[in-house]
């Protein structure tokens, strides 16, 4: 199971550190909600559903870890 440690997020990027030592970075501007939220904002978040799970309950956003492997980008 993907478990996720710490999470940190800067102007660009989410940066998720795993339990297993491995970070996942996935661009802002794949979560439009993060990208248009405030620092504070950012941090509220709360691990959830084991760790699988990142929440911004404020944001109305939850993000799967397992599902940042799978996203692609698309472009027309």
């Amino acid at each position: 199971m993907i478990q996720c440690k710490n999470i940190n997020i800067d102007n660009r990027y989410i940066h998720v550190e795993l339990n297993d030592g491995r970070i996942l970075s996935t661009p802002l501007s794949w979560y439009p909600v993060l990208l248009s939220a405030d620092d504070s904002e950012r941090k509220n978040y709360k691990l959830i559903a084991r760790k699988t799970m990142i929440e911004w309950e404020s944001l109305d956003l939850h993000i799967d870890i397992e599902e940042m492997f799978n996203i692609q980008i698309v472009e027309h």
